[in-house]
């Protein structure tokens, strides 16, 4: 799943594809700003980690997985 995190004071924003499910993410999120644990952890599907403070948090998008497209075709 694509997850997009706005950062305070930075001019662009994380983009990352998560191999952990929205429910995942949502509760990571909500665990990092309900002040449970400083930081937001999450790991992309290459086995990387992203690791943000979470008083710096200024938004998180969750959006579909995407669909790569192989192949020449009419749409």
């Amino acid at each position: 799943m694509e997850v997009k995190i706005g950062v305070q004071h930075a001019p662009r924003e994380i983009v990352l594809e998560s191999g952990q499910s929205a429910e995942e993410v949502e509760r990571a999120v909500a665990d990092a700003l309900a002040g449970t644990s400083q930081l937001l952890a999450l790991s992309d599907e290459k086995g990387r980690k992203v690791l943000i403070p979470a008083e710096k948090i200024a938004y998180v998008e969750l959006g579909e997985p995407a669909v790569r497209r192989v192949g020449f075709g009419a749409l």
